[in-house]
């Protein structure tokens, strides 16, 4: 398969990694992380103008139509500046349900204003005991007396929770706990009565957030999809999401890599840059090795990104995540150690994209996860 990028590809590329360096360089991440948003509204605003967050919405809803390769390689940009911006929560998660499963009201609502730049959305799903299974949900969502339901429950690590404008939430209808028939999507207001939203800071210092439901009542034009059948749109999410931090995360480790390369040609040990050490560099071309199957993944996950086949989908993904949490792991770890005690350091930037691969790494599934579910697809088998 050809992993190279066409032209127009390249220039999204060089478009996006002059707009980090100039705009969004990992100096203006570390003064974030002292705020209670942890991103700028002006910034989002900037990112809108560039096209990204509309860029793989379809023409006919205002969007480029491009591909979801062409934001992964957005987002491996992003990844080396440490960009807070919730372009994953908001144009990937989000976006991406209302793209594909909202009505034309609902874009013309929600969607077309997040496109803008205007506001931003999230996705919560997840629970304090579902872990990555998607089917596990408590949070019930009753209809009321008149045409709408009255959503109750918590949802966890929701990301971009604690600002977005619109919050997308799974809720059952139907079904016992586990049952994947009777789940259904709503889309809440982030100020709706009876919503408590609890900031939570991670430890790669960007925010999520912890979202109580109280007698939370939505209308019936809130409803996204068909009732009870949304178990495979929030699947679809998700892996597209875990593409997405593929995506990013390769750009973490493409940057720890080349940061880790220029310090070992500066630094010097009994008169000569470390660099020149033949232990040293067997230590580097392995991380290059390392570097290059996350980077062939990735490019390879986020074309199945946008297939029809799920079973395709579902293996290239899980197979990126894995070659992220492993790959990723070794050339982070590889990374410190060359740097030494100041590489674990808050002074150093090298700290900040271990934690960041780190995080990445167990997003939408962590390594051992995926390897499960890519056991459980058809054709799969095992050998002994």
């Amino acid at each position: 398969m050809n992993f190279d990028l066409t032209e127009e590809q390249q220039m999204i590329v060089d478009q996006a990694a002059k707009f980090v360096a100039n705009e969004s360089p990992v100096e203006r991440f570390r003064k974030l992380r002292e705020t209670e948003q942890g991103w700028e509204p002006s910034m989002w605003a900037k990112m809108a103008e560039q096209g990204w967050l509309a860029i793989a919405v379809p023409e006919e809803q205002g969007g480029f139509g491009g591909t979801f390769l062409d934001m992964g390689i957005i987002l491996e940009q992003l990844g080396r500046g440490l960009v807070p911006e919730p372009i994953i929560a908001s144009a990937v998660l989000a976006g991406g349900i209302l793209s594909d499963n909202g009505t034309e009201a609902q874009r013309d609502a929600f969607l077309n204003p997040m496109i803008e730049g205007s506001t931003s959305l999230a996705f919560a799903y997840a629970e304090t005991q579902s872990r990555y299974a998607l089917s596990d949900c408590k949070t019930t969502a009753t209809k009321s007396s008149g045409d709408g339901y009255t959503i109750n429950g918590e949802k966890v690590w929701v990301l971009n929770g604690h600002a977005a404008d619109q919050i997308i939430v799974a809720a059952r209808t139907g079904g016992g706990q586990f049952d994947e028939e009777g789940l259904s999507l709503f889309i809440v207001d982030g100020d709706a009565p009876g919503l408590e939203r609890v900031r939570v800071n991670q430890m790669d210092g960007q925010r999520s957030a912890i979202l109580r439901f109280t007698d939370v009542a939505v209308g019936a034009d809130r409803l996204i999809g068909r009732e009870g059948e949304a178990r495979g749109i929030i699947e679809l999410a998700v892996d597209r999401g875990a593409a997405a931090a593929c995506a990013e995360g390769f750009g973490c480790a493409q940057e720890l890599f080349e940061r880790t390369v220029a310090y070992l040609k500066e630094r010097e040990q009994f008169g000569v840059p470390i660099g020149s050490f033949q232990a040293l560099q067997h230590k580097v071309v392995d991380m290059y090795a390392e570097l290059e199957l996350v980077r062939s993944a990735m490019i390879l996950s986020s074309v199945r990104a946008d297939v029809d086949d799920s079973e395709t989908r579902k293996a290239e993904i899980s197979a990126a995540k894995l070659q992220l949490t492993d790959s990723g792991w070794f050339i982070a770890e590889t990374a410190i150690q060359l740097f030494g005690g100041i590489g674990v350091t808050d002074e150093q930037d090298e700290g900040l994209f271990f934690k960041r691969l780190r995080c990445l790494q167990g997003l939408f599934g962590d390594g051992d996860w995926h390897v499960e579910r890519f056991q459980s697809l058809k054709g799969f088998d095992a050998v002994d």
